[in-house]
């Protein structure tokens, strides 16, 4: 797996980053959910350098001038709730993108063990296509795996990106154990590592919350 770290080299996404980790900021959940959009456009922009282009001649009201345009067919999926403002900044770059969204939660079975639940789908057919297949916080990596394997049940993908925020190095390793070896991997920034409950450290907290609201 090709792992991609943004925040390695320096630019603009460093200041989205700061703000959304900010717990003052992190009070205004229309910033929170606007700078979470930031990182999916600016992410977006960096994934595409990736793609495969094709000469298109476009006409102008003076001429003709060829370019090269995007040829993939792009199907951007996310984990709901969190992963909707991610979802949204995609979706400015790559507006014409089919488009999935999946339901998947932690289901706790002690105090520090969970299954990962998946009760919603919705789908086009994936075969041959270019997967963005997006979660903001990468902790141990079950969820995007869960995920992934109920996907490929509406197709096999030509290309797979998992499009993270936030990772934590045990995810990372997680999804180099159980996604293809040509998978990529976009993070915008990498933590220290888990605490006793699998979250992220130091992290931002809870994106879906932080996003939508408190949940019961």
């Amino acid at each position: 797996m090709k792992v991609i770290h943004l925040a390695k080299t320096p630019s603009i996404l460093n200041k989205y980053l700061a703000q959304i980790r900010d717990k003052e900021i992190q009070k205004d959940s229309m910033r929170f959910r606007r700078n979470i959009e930031r990182i999916g456009e600016f992410t977006a922009q960096e994934v595409s350098k990736t793609f495969k282009y094709k000469p298109v001649k476009v006409e102008t009201p003076l001429g003709v001038k060829e370019v090269l345009l995007p040829d993939e067919k792009l199907v951007i999926a996310s984990v709901l709730r969190a992963g909707l403002p991610l979802h949204y900044g995609l979706l400015n770059i790559f507006d014409d993108a089919e488009n999935a969204f999946i339901s998947a939660y932690r289901k706790h079975t002690s105090e520090t063990d969970f299954d990962i639940v998946v009760e919603y789908l919705a789908v086009p057919p994936l075969d041959g296509k270019t997967l963005l297949l997006v979660d903001p916080m990468l902790a141990t990596g079950r969820s995007i795996r869960a995920v992934y394997e109920v996907l490929l049940r509406h197709g096999t993908p030509g290309t797979v990106h998992v499009i993270s925020v936030i990772a934590a190095p045990e995810g990372i390793a997680y999804l180099e154990r159980h996604l293809p070896p040509d998978t990529y991997l976009w993070v915008a920034d990498i933590d220290e590592g888990l605490n006793d409950k699998a979250y992220i450290v130091p992290g931002l907290g809870d994106a879906g919350d932080l996003a939508f609201g408190m949940k019961l």
